[in-house]
């Protein structure tokens, strides 16, 4: 039995064919190769083409089946992962109104902060664990503000991957899981917040039908059944963020359980079992994809927007013919605290845990006499790892305390430089695990079809094939404090 999973991510879009019996990857494919457009018509917006997503994961799942490994034909189920946050939009004929407002646009955060004025701030976190800030809720109050004739013609808001299962399908649909992340839901009433909906004045019929997250959230139709060669009818039986998914694909659901991610944006995800919240909504906490309101599920998430995006434009500043391998290398050249450069890595849009403060990337103490392009890879890498550890202290000030964190070998964890800096500067071991959100999103799929008796079933194969611990911390302790006084002045 095959299952098949996509992640809709920021830079690309994967496809993993899996077997449900072994759980083991048949094929699996992403598109492109390069990263993704991303268009930001001002500074601190961020859009992309929900038709883009569509035809890339077209075309990567068309990858997948010219390896001649499967027929499509068996492919039983299909889940779906999805960058957070974002905003899309279509009408009765369910089609698009507009590019899709994505996670790191920062235009709605001054909505937000109005509706955390006039909702109150001790509302708003008790009930919906979370400031509006700038996501999904604001950014669609944005829409209904700033764009009005396209506001009229809504049927449906939908997150991105509710996008590509409705390009499945034709059925919208959502979950707890999803309007949480959005701030439409209230933990206290366990339904969506009347509150916020009547401070936005937005009409309830634009909110799809709620299911879990493990449920089927339609067929696919005749027609892209067609057009994909999958069987008519197979079941969509799992959608979830990028992170609760990358969670869930490194079997991080119970309390106090904790993840990791330094792809384009840098993730600490922590699952607690109480209805929790930072004071200063820092962090933030949604349902988890095993939430239910009998046993409570939540997943505290810290995002730093510019991680593997920074280390990207490092790359591409310093000419393409650059490979990260070779950025790695050059940079372990460089003694720990890149003899004084230091990098605060804000350059990607609102930093939640920096109270939606628009920072920007700083080059500090640059020597000309001293400094090479091996100590920018070093400071850049550093300064990533520092990020992780300010908003790691962040979670432990609200009770979260990992003993360790789970990480795929991917993205920035690939590189042992980043790994040694991350450990040494939280102080806190990270268990590498061969991990992909695609294949995550293809047992999620097993797991909403039945095909396992439970998420410890679909994950009872996964391994951790490295420990790496800190035996460094002292050394780092001094880089990461100086760091720390730059950010300081810097927020002043």
């Amino acid at each position: 039995m095959l299952l098949l999973g996509i992640d809709i991510g920021t830079s690309s879009i994967k496809v993993a064919v899996v077997d449900a019996e072994s759980q083991q990857v048949v094929s699996q494919a992403q598109y492109p190769d390069e990263e993704s457009l991303i268009t930001a018509r001002q500074p601190g917006w961020a859009e992309q083409s929900p038709e883009m997503w569509w035809q890339h994961v077209l075309l990567a799942f068309d990858a997948c089946k010219k390896t001649g490994k499967f027929n499509a034909h068996d492919i039983s189920a299909i889940g779906i992962a999805y960058q957070m946050h974002g905003l899309v939009l279509v009408d009765q004929e369910q089609q698009l109104l507009r590019d899709s407002i994505i996670w790191c646009d920062s235009r709605a955060v001054e909505l937000g902060n109005g509706a955390f004025e006039a909702l109150g701030e001790e509302f708003c976190l008790s009930h919906l664990l979370n400031s509006p800030g700038n996501f999904t809720a604001s950014k669609l109050a944005w829409v209904k503000q700033y764009e009005p004739e396209i506001y009229a013609r809504i049927d449906k808001f939908m997150l991105p991957g509710d996008f590509i299962a409705m390009k499945l399908t034709a059925a919208i649909t959502t979950s707890i899981s999803a309007l949480s992340e959005g701030i439409f839901w209230d933990f206290k009433t366990n339904s969506v917040s009347a509150e916020l909906m009547d401070y936005y004045d937005f009409d309830s019929s634009l909110i799809p039908e709620i299911k879990p997250v493990f449920a089927e959230h339609g067929r696919v139709t005749h027609q892209i059944a067609a057009l994909t060669g999958l069987k008519e009818g197979t079941p969509v039986t799992y959608k979830a963020g990028d992170q609760p998914n990358n969670a869930l694909s490194l079997n991080v659901l119970q309390p106090g359980e904790v993840a990791a991610t330094a792809g384009t944006s840098g993730v600490i995800y922590g699952v607690s079992d109480q209805l929790a919240y930072d004071p200063q909504s820092r962090v933030n906490t949604f349902a988890h994809v095993n939430y239910t309101e009998a046993e409570k599920r939540l997943g505290v998430l810290l995002c730093i927007n510019g991680t593997g995006s920074l280390n990207r434009w490092t790359k591409n500043l310093f000419g393409a013919a650059i490979s990260y391998a070779q950025m790695n290398a050059e940079a372990a050249k460089v003694k720990i605290g890149a003899e004084g450069l230091r990098i605060l890595p804000f350059g990607n849009g609102a930093e939640r845990m920096l109270n939606n403060r628009l920072v920007g990337v700083h080059l500090h103490n640059i020597d000309l006499n001293v400094h090479t392009q091996a100590h920018i890879f070093r400071a850049v890498q550093e300064g990533i790892a520092f990020s992780f550890r300010y908003g790691l202290d962040i979670m432990r000030s609200n009770g979260l305390n990992p003993t360790v964190i789970r990480a795929g070998k991917a993205n920035l964890f690939l590189s042992n430089l980043f790994l040694e800096a991350f450990v040494n500067s939280t102080g806190v071991p990270v268990e590498l695990y061969e991990n992909d959100g695609s294949v995550g999103a293809a047992l999620g799929a097993g797991i909403g079809a039945h095909t396992f008796s439970s998420p410890a079933e679909a994950f009872s194969n996964i391994k951790a094939i490295q420990l790496v611990e800190p035996n460094l911390t002292t050394v780092y302790e001094p880089a990461y404090q100086d760091w720390l006084s730059l950010l300081n002045k810097q927020l002043k």
